[in-house]
């Protein structure tokens, strides 16, 4: 067994280390716990071969060490596909999103981190920039932080939002779509979802449905996105749009669209709903929000799905972009050149090779970190 196996079993879950650790890693898989504010958390620093990993911190009730240790990869290949000088990494905690005791459970988790210099924490689902404020104030080292801190906050200005909407720009020159008219289903209205709707209605993309935890609701003649989002505000929940019907979460994929943005949790799209799907482009918003059988089976139906690491990146470049002192208008530029220029690579190599979007970016990623890894000592 070697070191990285030995490390992962011994860690305290389980883990199916046998069939997830190969030549990129993980680096290091860490369990915390914290008697006295109930913290139960995980990170897996997955490559550092081209700097410290960036990887934002989730919370959820069911999260699972094997999830994180997907996001942490995800993350890998994301960070080096948009060619930042950083690692992938990500972390979970154990809790109910609504009822934990939040600030506490928060800078614990941050004082747990401390040792872990090569991982540096952004936001993620269940947090937000005031946690990093809290993480940033234990240990110093956070991205997406308050603009009162001198952040970037990438959650309140919509930095992976607006990266969907111009890689959509790219994407419908490989596929029979024209964006002005064309009509969007979004899973998942929070801090992706939301500003996605926004920046693809500034291209003419029209909201016809959107769901979140609690609900979703669906109006074929248009769903005003600056309305939802008021009434998301105030009520804490989609359904609540009184211009809409609702509609079932499973609903949702099934509704007529030419655009689908997946962006919550993971494995949303399956082979249970991936043939109800009737949307011509996917943009992922969300990390691995579709099992590898659904990709393939949406591909066979000739839909095209822009793979998460390609499209969802406007965040961690926000991230990198603040963590090495630019502005946010330098932030936006570097979203839109790297998203722009990935997508056309990948799906031009997809194209031309005749293989699938995610193997034609993953080739991309394992080609960037391979010679990154030829350069480090260690490795």
């Amino acid at each position: 067994m070697n070191r990285r196996a030995e490390q992962i079993k011994v860690s305290g879950q389980e883990f199916p280390y046998e069939r997830f650790c190969d030549e990129f890693g993980p680096e290091k898989v860490v369990h915390l716990y914290d008697p006295k504010t109930g913290l139960r958390g995980i990170v897996v620093v997955d490559n550092v071969a081209c700097g410290p990993s960036i990887g934002g911190v989730r919370v959820a009730r069911d999260i699972s060490t094997e999830e994180v240790f997907r996001l942490a990869r995800a993350m890998t290949w994301k960070n080096a596909s948009a060619g930042l000088a950083h690692g992938g990494g990500k972390a979970g905690i154990l809790a109910d999103p609504e009822t934990y005791d939040r600030e506490a459970v928060i800078r614990a988790f941050g004082r747990a981190i401390r040792h872990l210099r090569n991982y540096i924490v952004g936001p993620d689902m269940g947090t937000d920039e005031t946690c990093m404020a809290w993480i940033q104030d234990e240990i110093g080292r956070s991205v997406g932080l308050p603009r009162v801190l001198g952040g970037i906050p990438l959650d309140e200005i919509g930095a992976t939002g607006y990266g969907l909407a111009r890689c959509a720009e790219v994407a419908v020159e490989f596929i029979d779509l024209q964006l002005k008219g064309a009509r969007v289903a979004i899973q998942g209205f929070g801090n992706v979802g939301r500003h996605a709707a926004r920046f693809l209605e500034e291209i003419g993309v029209q909201l016809v449905a959107a769901s979140d935890s609690k609900g979703a609701v669906h109006d074929p003649d248009g769903i005003d996105v600056q309305e939802l989002t008021k009434v998301k505000a105030e009520t804490g929940r989609v359904d609540a749009y009184s211009k809409g019907k609702k509609i079932t979460h499973d609903a949702l994929f099934a509704v007529r669209c030419e655009i689908l943005v997946p962006a919550a949790r993971p494995d949303c799209i399956h082979t249970d709903n991936a043939r109800e799907i009737q949307a011509k482009l996917i943009l992922q918003g969300a990390n691995i929000p579709a099992t590898s059988e659904a990709e393939e089976l949406l591909g066979e139906r000739g839909v095209l799905a822009v793979p998460d690491f390609i499209c969802n990146a406007g965040g961690v470049i926000c991230a990198a972009v603040e963590y090495h002192g630019g502005t946010e208008a330098d932030a936006f530029d570097d979203i839109r050149e790297k998203i722009v220029r990935n997508t056309r690579e990948v799906l031009t190599r997809s194209c031309e090779e005749k293989n699938a979007p995610r193997q034609a970016a993953v080739e991309l990623a394992h080609e960037r970190v391979k010679a990154a890894m030829a350069l480090r000592a260690h490795r």
